[in-house]
């Protein structure tokens, strides 16, 4: 038998009755490390072994945890085994399913002997930091640090070595094991993906217990110590060791995906608003649409709060067909999510798979070739080069786009000279033109072989014609402007006094930019 014992957070004295029934009447006992405070109060006839040195020669913690499981049940084929690890052993402890799992295919029966965990202590800890007094004449509101209030519980080493947090920013979490100082800084570095550098975060040192056997007022001082700083600081210090958790507040707005989904639900639910309730799927096809060209006139005028709050109106936007297609049993946000997570990962395997590549021009056309394939597996096979184009694209964006498809297949002109060229045949063909039916076809072939050239020279066709249009705005305004100003009456001004005004304009907005 394998007996899987939790030393609990630190004070001797916190060891369950069990736990320390079972380590009195044994002989040995192994300890996946010394480094615990418990270590010190174990009855005094026990031999102890320890990991301690695996952790050093070894060059991952994933190869530290099979060596740690394979020695013990190397060890138990031929005795019981006594296995301590810190905390409880359900909690915060790699090898302990490890371990579960590999006896249980070997056939060796485990034991579970529970010990506290770090979260209470820890918990424990903060009330008491945050209430120092509760029995002054003036004590502050209580804050709880109740678990069931949505606290979140996270190892730094997982943290540290993601790029953005799992994480609800409308609940607070509990970090562990922020053992150094360079664990502290990658785990910064992650968190502030979401977080703002200023969020408050409060780091606990040590364990939360006393030599009286762990009791202690709300009125007493705590002996593990609690260091606010804001989050961009948090590496800033040297003063981590493995006890160390970091607790990090909730933040003190609404932050979460989850939240607004909330927000979205109640508004389309009975009680909510009826405009949001008699919405459809096709009704806010052109908000969407909408949404998304302000999203773009953001982007083109390089306003980043503006950005921001077009951004938000185009999420809640997609969060509304969501909600519609959840109320009609069609599809749910996690399916939205899995899809989109899925086809990126599938489509980068460049990145998070093993497939090795040289240059931009074979990931297009790896990205390509999983494309055709994830296609034919839905039965959606394309027949032709430019099947599968959005027919509400912007009429330019739509052009670049059926360009670029056929010029993949060799459909393309040989060099710049002859698409040049074809441009000057379109526009004279526009002029030659005898009536408005054959105008408007030639013009819109002038538009076709314009936005073609415009791909082949990298530039995108809708944010030129945007960014034109928005350049005669400016310049038309400061004409108008010029025009009030010299008390002049616009319709009464010739050409010629017009293009010189114009002229002005020109230089008062190149002059303004």
């Amino acid at each position: 038998m394998i007996t899987i014992l939790g030393l609990g957070p630190g004070n001797p004295n916190l060891l369950t009755r069990e736990a320390w029934d079972i380590l009195s009447n044994a002989r040995e006992i192994y300890l996946r490390t010394r480094k615990h405070p418990t270590v010190s109060g174990l009855p005094s006839h026990l031999k102890l072994h320890d990991f301690d040195g695996i952790y050093d020669t070894s060059t991952s913690f994933e190869k530290v945890y099979a060596r740690i499981v394979s020695t013990l049940l190397k060890k138990a084929k031929t005795r019981d085994v006594i296995y301590a690890v810190p905390g409880h052993p359900l909690i915060g402890e790699s090898t302990v399913p490890m371990l579960i799992a590999r006896a249980q295919a070997a056939n060796i029966e485990t034991r579970l002997v529970s010990g506290l965990s770090f979260i209470e202590p820890v918990l424990e800890t903060l009330t008491l930091a945050k209430h120092p007094r509760l029995h002054a004449p003036r004590p502050s509101p209580f804050v709880s640090f109740d678990p069931f209030d949505g606290l979140q519980l996270c190892d730094a080493l997982d943290l540290a070595s993601a790029h953005h947090p799992p994480l609800n920013p409308d609940k607070p979490a509990l970090i562990a094991q922020v053992y150094s100082r360079a664990v502290a800084s990658d785990l910064k570095l992650t968190l502030m993906n979401q977080y703002s550098p200023m969020h408050e975060v409060l780091v606990v040192k040590g364990e939360n217990t006393t030599e009286d056997g762990g009791r202690r007022m709300l009125n007493s001082r705590p002996s593990s110590t609690v260091l606010r700083r804001p989050l961009h600081d948090l590496d800033r210090h040297d003063d981590f060791d493995h006890l160390t958790t970091l607790y990090l507040p909730a933040t003190q707005t609404i932050s979460s995906l989850e939240s607004l989904q909330e927000t979205m639900a109640h508004l389309r639910a009975p009680e909510g608003c009826p405009w949001d309730q008699e919405q459809t799927h096709q009704s806010l096809r052109n908000t969407l649409l909408e949404e998304t060209y302000e999203v773009l006139t953001a982007i083109d005028e390089d306003d980043p709060e503006a950005l921001k709050e077009e951004l938000g109106d185009l999420l809640f936007n997609v969060l509304f067909q969501v909600q519609m297609a959840t109320e009609a049993e069609e599809f749910r946000m996690i399916d939205v999510i899995g899809e989109v997570d899925a086809k990126l990962k599938r489509r980068h395997p460049h990145v998070f798979g093993k497939l090795k590549v040289s240059d931009q021009k074979v990931i297009s056309a790896n990205w390509d070739a999983i494309k055709k394939q994830e296609h034919k597996h839905k039965g959606q096979e394309r027949k032709s080069a430019l099947d599968g184009i959005a027919p509400a694209l912007p009429a330019l964006a739509q052009a670049q786009k059926m360009s670029r498809r056929a010029g993949k297949t060799g459909f393309e002109w040989a060099n710049a000279a002859q698409l040049l060229a074809k441009i000057q045949e379109e526009l004279s063909e526009l002029l030659a033109a005898h009536d408005n039916a054959q105008r408007q076809e030639e013009l819109g072939d002038l538009f076709f072989t314009l936005a073609d050239w415009a791909d082949a020279h990298g530039i995108d066709a809708e944010t030129a014609a945007r960014e034109a249009n928005q350049k005669f705005a400016r310049r038309f305004r400061e004409l108008e402007k010029i025009v009030k100003r010299r008390k002049l009456d616009m319709k009464s001004l010739s050409t010629d006094k017009l293009l010189t005004l114009w002229q002005i304009a020109r230089q008062h907005t190149a002059t303004a930019r």
